[in-house]
Formats: structure tokens, C-alpha cells, sequence
């Protein structure tokens, strides 16, 4: 019998059985697909996180002030401090001290009550220099940002997220118009383009004022000359650990302190951000993929047990072919090329099925899902196997089985 003949024979023993076929492939195809579906879960989680600190700005430092402790002792948690100053921040943008950063972006927050005409919102308001634009790459949707003059002579000027601008005007175009902010008022100077959230908080849910407005007008007192964090550009993403270095560096000889362990401040980067959150992904994936893959266990016992039903059923069938002159060779391949069809057909269904599903769940559950080109490689050549390798026992079982024996069975 060649290899035409057995896959015709093979073709018309699964269609004999549709329901029991069709039983068969569900099992392979919702394991397939839910193997797919959880691989392009992490994918596109890792995805959304490198977007979302990617948002940040691009080849970014982030310094952050060391813990703080109360009258009583009681010790805060990192960045509750107020060690880090403008001063530092100057002495961070100056080429001489650190040449691979390319920008500083010294910030002082506070939530503060906006207010416009009867309506009211309370937002982050954010103590912000010039550089803010460019080193957290940020871009002007409307009107300007703030400028040097505005820094300098610490103007009323305001620039507001999009989303604050909605919310308190109930519209966009809002250049010229006038906010309140701790009783004073603020000119609205331009609105900020739509950036999306990052993962700690609505990027479009701001209002940006002068740093030394923040610290001279909203502020005050002994944390007017403190900043809450203070953001470093590198020239470029392979000097970023030589910008690390500087920026340790400068800080460390700028608050005294000779060894590292006694820092007064925290310096994170993009990359460890990235690379920490990937990790969790992958490792999340990783469960998540062998969990689904128990699912293509099962369904290669499924094969296995509709193989061995289809031999005891075919057993006269069997005897009689061998009895005719079939070799036990024959009889085997017929076998593994049901099994592998059923497996075939079950990988190509599951992985339409996943991908499908990886076009439709986004909208539905707010989260990317990536379509991997090898997932679906990989799904479809171990569906095959599954078929073949569960469906080598009950082969070789027919292939032994004499023809005398078999031509007996009733």
C-alpha cells in the first residue's frame, strides 16, 4: 500500500467517526490555543511595560531623595526625604561634573485643588524647569510650555494635561484662560499631548508649573528649596551607565559621603525598570504556558484512547488485510497517520482559534496580546507529535496483532 492509499484509507476511518474524531481534536485544539493565547499574554505584557516606562522619556536616570525620619524616630521609606535640592540639580546639568547627561529635570509635587469658574479638581500639581519637555519626552499639544523668563521671574503660568484641562473646562482649547491654585491664580499658557498612563499614574492628569513658582508660592517654608525627584538624560542609551556613574559621583561628594552604602538618594534606570517587570512576564508566562500545556497532555491521551477504541473495532478489519498479504508495516503507518491527522487538524483549528482570540480579547480586556509567529510554529509541530507519539502504542499494537486471532474476533 503506498503513502496515497494509506491516507486516503487513513481520511475515511476519521470521517467514518465524526463525532468521535471531533471529540478528539477539541482536545488538542483548546490546549493549542490556550498555549498561544498565554505566550502572547506575556508578550504583550512586557510589551505594555516597556511602553508605559518608556513614556518616562527616552535613555532616563531617575534620582530620588533617601528616607526621612520624624521628631519622634519614626523612619519613612525611600523618597520621603528632602536630601536632594535645585543646587544638586544644577551641579547634575553642568558638562564639566557630568558629561553624558544630556538633560536635568528637577520636580517638586504636590496634590493641590484646581479650580475654574465653579468647577473644581484635585490633581498633581508639578514644580517643573524648561528641560521637563525634552528629557521626559513630553511634546505641546496646544499654546507653549513654560519658559526660562517664567522660571526666572517666577510667573503664574500653567500648563495643564489634557485630561485636567477636560475636566475642569470640559474642552481642550483652554489657552488664556485662568485656574486657581491654592488661592492664587494661574494663566493657562498650553496643554500637554495625550501620553497615556504609566504604571503609577495618568500621565494627562497634570498641571505643570514653574519649579520657582512651586517653591517660592505653593510651597514654601523648609522644603522650598527641596525637589521631590530629579530626572537625567543620557546622551544616549549607551551612556547611560556612564551617566549613572556621574551623577553618583557629583551627589555623593555634594552631601559628603564617602562610601555608596550611606547614600542619601536612590538612582534607578529604564533598564532595571524594564528588565525587573520582564522578568516577572516571563516567569508569569512561563507558568502560565506550562499550566495550558498540561492541556495537550490530556489531549494525547484523548488520541491514545480513540486510537486504541478504532483498533479493537477494526480488529477483523486488520486480520483480513494481513491475511491478503499486508505487511504489519502497512497496518502500522495507517495508524500514525490517523493519530497525525487528528493532531494536524486539532493544532491548525487551536491555532486559528488563538489568534483570533488574540485580535479580539485587547478590546475587551484593556491589554495587548502579541501574536508569536514561533508560538504557532512550535503549537502546530507539537500537535502533530502529540498525535504521532500517542498513537505509536496503539499502531504497533494493531501491526501485532495475527491474522488468525484477528479473523476469530466477533
Amino acid at each position: 500500500m503506498n503513502w496515497v492509499e494509506t491516507m486516503r484509507t487513513s481520511w475515511f476511518a476519521i470521517a467514518s467517526h465524526k463525532m468521535r474524531s471531533a471529540l478528539t481534536v477539541l482536545g488538542i485544539l483548546i490546549g493549542i490555543a490556550a498555549v498561544i493565547l498565554t505566550v502572547g499574554l506575556g508578550l504583550g505584557t512586557q510589551k505594555d511595560v516597556s511602553s508605559q516606562i518608556s513614556s518616562l522619556g527616552s535613555n532616563l536616570l531617575i534620582v530620588s531623595p533617601g528616607s526621612s525620619t520624624s521628631s519622634t524616630g519614626v523612619r519613612g521609606g525611600f523618597g520621603t526625604g528632602s536630601t536632594l535640592t535645585e543646587a544638586d540639580a544644577d551641579a547634575l546639568a553642568s558638562k564639566v561634573n557630568a558629561p553624558d547627561i544630556k538633560g536635568v529635570d528637577a520636580e517638586k509635587s504636590s496634590s493641590q485643588e484646581l479650580t475654574a469658574g465653579s468647577t473644581n479638581w484635585t490633581t498633581t500639581v508639578v514644580g517643573a524647569t524648561p528641560a521637563y519637555l525634552g528629557v521626559r519626552a513630553r511634546t505641546v499639544q496646544t499654546g507653549s510650555f513654560i519658559t526660562a523668563k517664567d522660571e526666572s521671574d517666577q510667573a503664574s503660568v500653567v500648563v495643564l494635561g489634557s485630561e485636567t484641562a477636560q475636566e475642569l473646562f470640559g474642552f481642550t482649547e483652554v489657552v488664556g484662560q485662568t485656574v486657581t491654585i491654592d488661592s492664587q491664580s494661574f494663566q493657562v499658557v498650553g496643554v500637554l499631548a495625550s501620553s497615556g498612563s504609566n504604571s503609577t499614574s495618568n500621565l494627562d492628569d497634570t498641571a505643570i508649573v514653574p519649579l520657582s513658582t512651586m517653591a517660592a508660592n505653593l510651597v514654601g517654608g523648609s522644603q522650598a528649596n527641596s525637589v521631590s525627584t530629579v530626572y537625567l538624560q543620557a546622551r544616549s542609551a549607551d551612556a547611560l551607565p556612564a551617566a549613572y556613574q556621574e551623577a553618583k559621583s557629583v551627589l555623593l561628594n555634594r552631601h559628603g559621603i564617602s562610601a555608596s552604602s550611606d547614600a542619601d538618594f536612590t538612582i534607578s534606570s529604564q533598564d532595571s525598570l524594564v528588565s525587573t517587570a520582564t522578568s516577572v512576564a516571563r516567569t508569569l508566562t512561563i507558568l502560565l504556558t506550562g499550566i495550558a500545556a498540561l492541556s495537550l497532555l490530556v489531549g494525547g491521551i484523548g488520541v491514545m484512547n480513540i486510537m486504541l477504541v478504532s483498533v479493537t473495532e477494526r480488529t477483523r478489519e486488520i486480520g483480513l488485510r494481513k491475511a491478503l498479504g499486508a505487511p504489519p508495516g502497512a497496518i502500522r503507518n495507517q495508524f500514525l497517520v490517523e493519530a497525525g491527522t487528528l493532531g494536524l487538524t486539532g493544532g491548525i483549528v487551536g491555532a486559528a482559534l488563538g489568534i483570533v482570540a488574540a485580535l479580539v480579547l485587547p478590546g475587551l480586556i484593556g491589554s495587548s496580546v502579541e501574536v508569536s509567529g514561533v508560538a504557532i510554529g512550535v503549537s502546530l509541530v507539537v500537535a502533530i507529535g502529540i498525535g504521532l507519539v500517542f498513537g505509536v502504542y496503539p499502531a504497533t499494537r494493531a501491526a501485532r496483532l495475527a491474522p488468525i486471532d484477528a479473523l476469530r474476533t466477533e
